[in-house]
């Protein structure tokens, strides 16, 4: 029989790998402020993501935040964002004294479509906060273009897309700021953790003071800030973690053609969409199951796996339109219906890590085919 199987894994180093970091850090009593590992894991992700400007930060969330803060958008205006992603999206947009409005996805890849971002947009709009989901990228010409005709900002979350580029282009290059989430669940962790990335070095002192209480020097606070450090734990993890992200970038990759190979000919069900010159961060591999063309449920899959001891998840359900604080937001959409309110059933996350095993993939075939 084989052991649960689990939606994510954290990628972790070898415990005595680490422990020469702990002895560092306990010899030199330095555990956070931005310290000696903080500075090492800053300049190796700055160089890893090709990004001019990478600033760690304590969480994603935190980093959404100062994201948001950094670009002075006017108080209680509009920033446009996607009803398809993990709440602290739209919440880091409430937060800032800012008004999240939602637009649909696109239904091939399922990340912001254009075309509802452009039926969105008002006198009070100041920003689009897109969303890169399970690997796939959004369409950045598009959405850049908008922003420029508009004269608004463009963020990305891109909490699901580390290392990614796009015709070689560094994905945390696109817009005027991208955000990533190394919380234990992502391809690269850092237990928990975040980054802000610019396509500016100039951008690095606003984003220091905003991520540590606007303060300058003894004597000088400069900004309003918060409190985002990485503590020197977070960053030593991150550390020896940076070295192990190749290695199952390209497992998972692996994995993703034996997912592939099994549901390919599974009428009712759309595996995720390849995208020319987009190298893959492998986050997440997510499927659409339609009811009537499969014959049975996203929710009947879900609990036949969990029967055979596989726990997927459903990414993301409900989405933030069903959550109290935003429940009976416009969904706008170039569609009669948003596409959204279709799929957020329909969409379904596998076990995707180096944890996976031929018996777990033989058990997820048995489910999808009856075998």
């Amino acid at each position: 029989m084989t052991s649960p199987l689990f939606v994510a894994k954290p990628v972790l180093p070898k415990l005595e790998d680490f422990i020469p970091y702990l002895e560092e850090i306990w010899r030199s009593e330095v555990l956070t402020n931005n310290g000696p590992f903080h500075q090492k894991l800053e300049q190796a992700l700055e160089s890893y993501l090709g990004a001019p400007c990478a600033m760690l930060f304590n969480n994603g969330t935190i980093a959404l935040l100062v994201a948001l803060k950094m670009l002075d958008l006017p108080p209680g205006s509009e920033v446009i964002t996607t009803p398809l992603t993990f709440a602290a999206t739209a919440h880091s947009i409430t937060w800032n004294g800012l008004k999240p409005v939602f637009a649909d996805v696109d239904p091939e890849t399922l990340t912001i479509d254009p075309k509802a971002v452009e039926k969105a947009i008002t006198a009070k709009t100041s920003a689009i906060l897109a969303v890169h989901v399970y690997g796939t990228v959004c369409d950045t010409v598009k959405l850049q273009d908008i922003a420029n005709r508009n004269g608004i900002r463009l963020i990305y979350d891109a909490a699901h897309v580390f290392g990614t580029t796009i015709s070689g282009v560094p994905i945390g290059t696109f817009g005027d700021v991208s955000v990533f989430s190394f919380h234990a669940t992502k391809l690269f962790n850092t237990f928990e953790g975040g980054l802000i990335t610019t396509q500016s070095a100039i951008d690095k002192d606003r984003v220091y003071f905003l991520r540590n209480f606007g303060i300058k020097n003894e004597e000088e606070v400069v900004d309003i800030g918060i409190n985002g450090k990485m503590n020197e734990m977070q960053a030593a993890i991150g550390l020896l973690n940076l070295q192990l992200v190749n290695r199952e970038r390209a497992i998972r990759a692996e994995l993703r053609r034996d997912y592939n190979n099994i549901l390919h000919n599974v009428a009712g069900i759309r595996t995720p969409k390849e995208q020319s010159g987009v190298s893959n961060s492998e986050q997440y591999y997510h499927i659409v199951i339609d009811p009537v063309v499969f014959s049975r449920s996203r929710d009947d899959i879900y609990k036949e796996l969990k029967q055979a001891g596989i726990f997927s998840r459903k990414y993301f359900h409900p989405i933030c339109t069903d959550f109290s604080p935003y429940k009976g937001n416009v969904i706008h959409s170039a569609y009669e219906e948003p596409y959204v309110e279709t799929v957020k059933t329909r969409v379904l996350c596998l076990p995707f890590h180096s944890g996976v095993t031929e018996d777990h993939l033989k058990l997820i075939d048995q489910v999808f085919n009856r075998r």
